[in-house]
């Protein structure tokens, strides 16, 4: 790697490629600084004004998983530098950065003298998640033409199995794994999309300033070289999206230059240009890091004075801003009622149907994992013995929304959407970005669900419940969080669409105005008083004139599909009551403990700390913390027999060694060191799992039992509201009743 690396990137071509990051750098950043004093008037004006939006009804919790581990198992890794497939334990912490290629090194049957932390955690932004090694070649091929391998030829990567997990990114280093059976690359494969997608959403949504500064940024500078639409390396925090966007000017240049240069068979020449790739990249990270960083001081030194202008004449900047808008408003409007009524307006409900049925089916789905998690745990706490068991199953439901695998049949309803005909025409590159957008609506959703549902419960039982009352008391609990979910779903759902919509027609408008009406723009900037030239600009305001003239359109599609009932949408009239006025006053209390407060000590007591069943029950919920484990499936059995003899250490390149390996429970070694990734992070304070002892499932007990003598009715409450006075179809179909709390993969969330 270091001769094909100093044979192609000499110092010239490196000064070069600085010389080249620093020009677009500079353009762009100029455009931040420029948007930030318009996106620090927004939200100052946004605190005093505000947006009448509706009030969620369910709660949110501020921290929901610190010091949790999300997933963790043995996985094999192919190792770059020495050509060979590796049986490696990795985890995924709470930061959702995949930490792969520990082997042995966080293993609680090594000694301390063994245990060797890992040295990277893969940032997975921007990453693709291929199963087959077909399409990874065929990616590989398209990504450098004329080094498509010939029939029959030796290909860039063999995978031992059948089941491989490749890691693909368009710049950066690429991953490859691969699992012995088709149940675990299933487990692996939601799990690390459930890591792309939180990487990818990597700017936090509470940056009321910095990062609606930071995406218009982007938008105005991608504009400015007639770059419009969807872009699908919007992803990853500031630095890696920034990284993406010189790439995605110096990747073709440096293709162009090199790729004739590089030497061998097609396979040498693929993997050559992916060292180079990934080698570059890494120089414009650090590059990009250290720019941004400059920047972003700057203008936060900046920001106490800008605010104290605002504070002082936010009249006067809003009577200038609405002046310069209805200047560009008479220009422009005419021109922009055409294009819409033209080109956008008739597209409108097509799209909104395309987006309602996946979206809304997804919703559904949480609605109902959410009730059959809830009616499980009342099961298994009413046949297990109350509320001894309650704080076990408790703290395994407020961690339901960040379990990959219980969420991926609803984060799969988002597959099916298709905008066939429609993305050509509205230039949408990918509808990634609106499939990840509404899967992590979900996951807040169901996450917010839970919370409530915890809080409520918690109230309830300060009252002190028999096992027939707590039974009651958590399905009364139930049906009041349903009504809230209704509600809130209802509305997170529409401003989706809104969004959506916009963000597919905007774009479009823009280019479609642009030949007429950009080059007008520059004598508008006369109309802004120096003073105030800092927080209104004319391309800003420009572009919200053309959002007003198709919001009325889009509005009025999504007001129509709620008055309709369409997908159980609810109409904006409806104005949920507040039946909890204290509710989120209990929300402001102490985070609950279920484990500390319900846990199983025997008489109800909580056991003297020096006692082995303290330390018992501490261990226990110590490695509880933990989501979910890739654990073998025991109705399954194993995939092979164990080999009669013992495998050899050394690493294994073929099928049958990797079963051999596996089957006699092979520790695998500590890696050898690596230069930290710039899209990793030190992986030193990553929090160390502990061995996982099989969890035995609670005895499944028929319904009968639950209540002798009584009929209840365990089905999924229809979706109704009777505050507000509207009832809603129920679902087409009832979940499954489990009175376990495993998943149907067999996968155990007890430790």
């Amino acid at each position: 790697m270091g001769d094909v690396l100093s044979t192609h990137l000499d110092d010239a071509r490196r000064q070069h490629i600085a010389e080249k990051t620093g020009k677009i750098l500079t353009e762009f950043l100029q455009f931040y600084e420029d948007q930030y004093g318009v996106a620090l008037f927004n939200s100052m004006r946004h605190e005093i004004e505000g947006t009448g939006l509706p009030q969620a009804q369910l709660l949110w919790r501020k921290v929901p998983l610190d010091e949790r581990i999300i997933f963790s198992g043995n996985l094999f890794q192919y190792q770059e530098d020495s050509k060979k497939w590796r049986n490696r334990f990795s985890l995924v912490p709470h930061n959702y950065g995949l930490v792969p290629g520990l082997g042995a090194a966080l293993s609680s049957t090594l000694p301390p003298c063994r245990q060797v932390p890992p040295r990277t955690v893969i940032n997975s932004a921007g990453y693709k998640i291929l199963t087959s090694v077909d399409q990874y070649l065929e990616l590989i091929g398209n990504s450098l033409p004329g080094t498509t391998a010939k029939s029959g030829s030796a290909p860039i990567l063999k995978c031992p199995t059948q089941f491989p997990l490749i890691l693909w990114h368009p710049y950066a280093r690429h991953y490859y794994f691969c699992m012995m059976t088709e149940a675990e690359q299933d487990k692996w494969q939601a799990v690390l999309q459930d890591c792309i997608r939180h990487c990818n959403n990597g700017i936090p949504e509470d940056s009321k300033v910095e990062g609606p500064a930071f995406t218009d940024a982007i938008r105005m500078y991608r504009q400015s070289k007639e770059l419009y639409g969807t872009w699908e390396m919007l992803c990853g925090n500031e630095v890696q999206i920034l990284s993406n966007l010189v790439m995605e000017e110096l990747g073709p240049e440096l293709k162009a230059e090199l790729g004739p240069r590089l030497k061998g068979k097609p396979q040498e020449r693929q993997r050559q240009w992916i060292q180079i790739s990934d080698a570059v990249y890494r120089m414009v990270y650090e590059q990009a890091k250290a720019r941004f960083e400059e920047v972003l001081s700057k203008v936060q030194q900046m920001r106490p004075a800008m605010q104290a202008v605002i504070r002082t004449d936010m009249d006067q900047i809003i009577t200038s801003k609405e002046h310069l808008a209805s200047k560009i408003r008479a220009f422009i409007l005419p021109k922009a009622e055409v294009c819409v009524r033209n080109h956008v307006q008739p597209y409108i409900p097509s799209i909104l149907e395309a987006l309602m049925v996946p979206t809304s089916q997804g919703f559904t789905e949480v609605r109902d994992v959410f009730f059959k998690e809830v009616t499980d745990m009342n099961l298994n706490v009413i046949n297990e013995g109350g509320i001894d068991k309650l704080g076990e199953y408790m703290e395994k439901l407020s961690r339901l929304a960040y379990h990959p695998l219980k969420m991926q049949s609803c984060y799969e309803k988002m597959e099916s959407l298709r905008l066939d005909g429609l993305q050509q025409r509205f230039d949408v590159s990918s509808t990634s970005v609106f499939k990840q957008r509404a899967q992590i609506h979900m996951r807040e959703q169901m996450d917010n669900a839970v919370y409530t549902f915890e809080t409520l419960l918690h109230q309830e039982l300060g009252k002190g419940p028999t096992k027939e009352e707590l039974c009651k008391s958590i399905q009364r609990v139930l049906e009041r969080v349903l009504k809230k979910y209704d509600y809130d779903s209802s509305s997170v759902r529409k401003r989706f669409f809104r969004e959506a919509l916009l963000q597919v027609s905007i774009p479009f408008l823009l280019k479609k105005l642009a030949p007429t009406c950009k080059s007008e723009l520059p004598r508008f900037q006369e109309l802004i008083f120096e003073d105030f030239a800092k927080f209104i600009l004319v391309e800003n305001t420009y572009e919200e004139v053309v959002l007003q003239t198709v919001m009325k359109d889009i509005l009025q599609a999504v007001k129509e599909a709620a008055v309709q009932r369409k997908h159980n949408l609810y109409r904006d009239s409806m104005v949920m009551h507040n039946s909890d006025p204290n509710l989120h006053l209990l929300a402001e209390g102490a985070p609950i403990d279920w484990g500390e407060e319900y846990s199983n000590s025997g008489g109800g007591g909580s056991p003297s700390a020096s006692t082995p069943e303290a330390a018992t029950l501490s261990e226990k919920r110590r490695r509880a913390k933990q989501v979910v484990s890739v654990v073998q499936d025991e109705e399954a059995g194993l995939p092979f027999e164990a080999s009669p003899e013992s495998p050899s250490p050394a690493s294994p390149d073929s099928v049958t060694e990797i079963q051999g390996l596996l089957a006699q429970g092979l520790r695998a070694e500590s890696p050898p060191p690596a230069s930290p990734l710039p899209n990793g992070a030190p992986a030193g304070e990553t929090p160390q799992p502990e061995a996982a002892p099989e969890a035995s499932s609670p005895p499944a007990s028929p319904l009968q039992h639950l209540l002798p003598g009584k009929a209840v009715d365990l089905g999924p409450p229809k979706p109704s509201d009777q505050e507000t006075g509207e009832q809603v179809s129920s679902p087409s179909s009832h979940p499954a009743l489990h009175t376990t709390t495993e998943d149907s993969a067999g996968v155990q969330t007890e430790f």
